[in-house]
């Protein structure tokens, strides 16, 4: 019969006896108890001596222990000379091993540098217009314009059926009905007016019309003038810093003047501070609302007619959710129209959260905010595996000198301080590094990002502490494992040559390459999904003609409106220019919608709100817009210019028209003018791709009604410069009070895309640095496996293997482990880059062929990586690895 030894006790009760004893007592207490513990299985028998085993483990759990074995008799860790002695030796190790130190350096220098850069971009995003004192109490009102066919009551819109722009007797009403409400503010949509002081003469874009009470509720600061009256009077004018001095110089504008369309006199009655670059809608200059009410009077009164923004200050403590139950009753007593309501929304949601159509100035996107924000968790994510990896690998390198200072004394702690101290070091030379990196790379950031960050921002107190506490916390999150890791091995295992790297170590590495280029593989893909995107925005057929298309914009001027015709005609005179039409806008413009009834298949006169463009005969020709049913605006026909109407395939849709022809000869009514329906253009995209295309009118606009505005004139590829030249010196003789204002309208419109090549270029920057990264550490880890496997490699080559063969040996591996983050950032990638296609209305189909191709850019990459260090380690000479065997 043979003798088998008994059970061990519980491990964990082993490890927690671990944890509450003192370093210096642990073997000692720990032998004492198993050797009473294998007696009493004899004795006792398994159970009974399991249970007493429990009960002499757990007695240890006594504070009066704990606190004694907490009381360390060594210097304190936060002693000068302690930290001195520290970080002393930490600088030697450092030193010695340079390449160990520079691929960590770098590899977090350059992470934490991306997470600040994008710690600026995504805390510019979410600061819009909080700089207003009142932000908190500032909300706008939003409209939503339906239609109620016969009075119907219709159910409450839908957040992306509301829109911002509205009408003007809105704002008094609620004033005078809500004594919640403090002030109110309404704006009109941007105007262009030509601007002269002296021989200074500009087609000044970007122009407001606003109440007087725009400095109480909003924090605009003025350098001149008084902020209760500088919008009071008629005919006055506010300017911005830059704009006062584009017309004035350095001289002081307030009480000068400045002519207005060559016609009215303005008199400047305040300067104010250029408007900061985190506002949803800026301005050039603003002008009382006053002068505008003297223009035309009888808008303010009109429920129907849109072109004004409202904003409200509200009360301290208002419940904006009790007003908004008020307005139905609000309505009822002053617009009783079904399809109209409205709502109010916080200035705050206005940047990053607002849906409704019509804004004021430009919106942000918080998916782009959730994105870089992921990206810059990835960056720092790997940055911190790449430490980790690396000293956790290096472990065999460092175990026997953790032996030697165990056998002379040193404790776990003090092990521990020492390698948290490295960590801590390099954490802390990777910050200042990345704070140079950072101050350098910020007007690159600006550039592609189209913001502007002061780089006063780097200074600032808080970016400091940032800078720090994210020293700190980088430093002990990644050095904590590594330490905990290299201080618990076992002196007398290390220094008989009996350790090895565990497996669960093994399995760690493995698990952070895996996961760090799964990452890396989702931004690379994601990355070729964003610029198939935007490769699909421009070009994508928007059935109309953008490419050689010059724009001139007259800005309405009624001299030029009443020559127009002979204008045309010497414009046509030029050999390069092919056609020439004339409208209120062109495609990208900004439209209005027009009140519109047209008769239904049953006869009933039907309304709705199509949008508007204004043109002349040569429109549709000129840009190429092709017709689907019925005819354009022809000069044989004198009634198209006053009965006619053309509507696009999407508005004769609306009014329940699916096939245009039918459509045709069907009776409408817009803006007093009645006639007939006589043709439908194909739909055309005359805005973002961001967007369906919506119902259009394209109405007539005889030159005596004074809507025209823009000149579209399509030239002949060839000598564009020259053209425009020779065409500047013909308007200025035709039209000297107007100066030449053009654009080049694919250029133009394509500045509708900017904000979406910012992203494209600011994510392709920040996913190729979290790639360069990753690879710095997968080089770093290559190195390291190269080393260990040194006389494997020379034993092989001595037995006839070839460099190949050792190339394919040292890769394999890393390449097993790329391919399977490939599997698992595929599916996560497709997730996430498909929720950023669903903001475009037009977007591309994700081929599976971007993940194949992504994936194996990773493995490239790996491999290229990976390959040079096994290519090095397969040239050394096997006599250089065997020497010491």
């Amino acid at each position: 019969m043979t003798n088998q030894r008994p059970a061990p006790p519980p491990k964990w009760l082993d490890q927690l006896v671990e944890w509450l004893c003192a370093d210096h007592l642990y073997e000692e207490v720990q032998g004492d108890l198993h050797e009473r513990y294998y007696i009493r299985v004899q004795q006792l028998g398994g159970q009974k001596a399991r249970s007493l085993y429990y009960k002499e483990v757990l007695a240890y759990l006594r504070p009066s222990i704990i606190k004694r074995n907490s009381i360390d008799n060594s210097p304190s860790f936060l002693q000068p000379d302690m930290l001195k002695h520290l970080f002393t030796i930490a600088y030697r190790n450092l030193l010695k091993r340079k390449s160990y130190a520079a691929i960590n350096i770098i590899g977090l220098a350059v992470g934490i540098t991306c997470c600040l850069l994008i710690a600026f971009y995504v805390q510019h995003e979410l600061s819009y217009d909080g700089y207003h004192t009142n932000a908190d109490r500032i909300y706008r009102v939003i409209h939503a314009f339906r239609n109620s066919q016969n009075g119907e009551t219709l159910p409450p819109p839908t957040p992306e059926e509301y829109q911002v722009w509205g009408n003007a007797p809105v704002g008094p009403a609620l004033a005078a009905d809500f004594p919640e409400i403090e002030k109110v503010v309404q704006f009109t949509s941007h105007n262009s007016l030509l601007l002269q002081n002296g021989e200074k003469r500009f087609q000044e874009e970007n122009l407001l019309f606003m109440d007087s009470t725009a400095f109480q509720v909003f924090s605009w600061k003025l350098l001149a003038g008084n902020p209760n009256t500088a919008l009071v009077a008629p005919n006055s004018i506010v300017l911005t810093e830059s704009t006062a001095k584009k017309y004035f110089g350095d001289t002081n504008p307030l009480g000068q003047t400045l002519r207005v369309e060559n016609q009215v006199v303005f008199t400047v009655t305040g300067v104010m501070e250029d408007v900061p670059s985190n506002s949803h809608f800026t301005f050039n200059a603003l002008i009382s609302m006053t002068t505008f009410r003297q223009w035309r009077a009888e808008i303010f009164d009109w429920w129907g007619y849109v072109d004004f923004y409202t904003y409200l200050l509200v009360k301290p403590q208002t419940d904006i959710a009790s007003l908004q139950a008020k307005v139905p009753a609000f309505l009822k007593r002053h617009n009783d129209n079904k399809g109209y309501t409205i709502s109010f929304e916080r200035l705050s949601d206005a940047y990053l959260h607002s849906v409704a159509g019509r804004q004021p100035g430009v919106t942000g996107n918080l998916s782009n905010v959730y994105i870089f924000s992921l990206i810059a968790l990835f960056i720092l994510v790997i940055a911190c595996i790449n430490f980790m990896n690396l000293s956790t690998a290096r472990s065999m390198e460092r175990a026997k000198e953790v032996g030697v200072r165990k056998v002379v004394g040193a404790q776990r702690s003090g092990l521990i301080k020492q390698f948290l101290a490295e960590s801590l070091l390099l954490s802390v030379l990777a910050t200042l590094f990345s704070w140079v990196l950072a101050k350098l790379a910020l007007p690159f950031v600006e550039e592609l990002s189209g913001k502007s960050f002061s780089s006063e921002i780097l200074f600032t107190w808080e970016v400091l502490v940032l800078l720090l506490a994210g020293a700190l916390i980088v430093g002990v999150l990644a050095g904590s494992y590594p330490a905990w890791v290299l201080s618990q091995f076992r002196p007398t295992q290390v220094l008989k040559g009996a350790f090895h790297s565990s497996n669960k170590g093994i399995a760690l590495r493995k698990a952070l390459v895996v996961f760090q280029f799964s990452l890396s593989m989702a931004l690379i893909a994601g990355t070729g999904i964003v610029f198939s995107q935007l490769k699909h925005l421009r070009s994508h057929d928007l059935g109309f003609h953008k490419e050689q298309m010059l724009i001139i914009n007259f800005g309405n001027d009624q001299g030029v409106q009443q020559k127009i015709d002979v204008i045309k005609n010497e414009l046509l005179n030029h050999p390069s220019v092919i056609s020439v039409s004339a409208s209120r806008a062109v495609p990208g413009d900004f439209i209005p919608n027009a009140h519109t009834e047209i008769q239904s298949a049953e006869g009933a006169m039907l309304q709705n709100g199509p949008l508007l463009y204004e043109i002349d005969y040569d429109f549709i020709p000129t840009f190429g817009i092709e017709m689907a049913a019925g005819r354009p605006y022809s000069r044989e026909f004198p009634a198209d210019t006053a009965k006619s109407l053309i509507l696009n395939e999407a508005a004769a849709k609306l009014y329940g028209y699916a096939n245009p022809e039918e459509i045709i000869g069907k009776r409408f009514s817009q803006w007093g003018r009645e006639g007939t329906v006589i043709g439908v253009v194909k739909d055309f995209n005359f805005r973002s791709l961001h967007q369906r295309v919506e119902p259009l009118a394209l109405r007539f606009a005889p030159k005596s009604e004074g809507a025209l505005g823009r000149l579209a004139l399509r030239i002949k590829a060839d000598n564009i410069h020259s053209t425009i030249t020779a065409l500047e010196k013909q308007w200025n003789q035709l039209s000297p009070q107007r100066p030449f204002l053009y654009s080049l309208m694919d250029e133009s419109f394509n500045k509708q895309y900017q904000a979406d090549l910012h992203f494209g270029r600011l994510f392709s920057v920040f996913s190729g640095l979290a790639i360069l990264i990753a690879c710095l550490g997968l080089f770093g880890l290559a190195s390291f496996t190269a080393q260990q496997r040194t006389k494997e490699i020379g034993i092989r080559k001595v037995l006839g293997a070839s460099g190949f063969s050792i190339v394919t040996l040292l890769s394999k591996d890393f390449i097993k482990l790329i391919g399977f983050a490939v599997l698992i950032a595929t599916p996560v990638s497709w997730y996430v880059m498909n929720q950023w296609l669903d903001d475009f209305a037009y977007r591309i189909t994700i081929n599976p062929g971007i993940f194949a191709v992504a994936g194996l850019l990773a493995i490239l990459i790996a491999l290229l990586t990976v390959s040079w260090q096994a290519f090095k380690a397969s040239r050394v000479n096997p006599v250089t690895s065997l020497k010491n065997e």
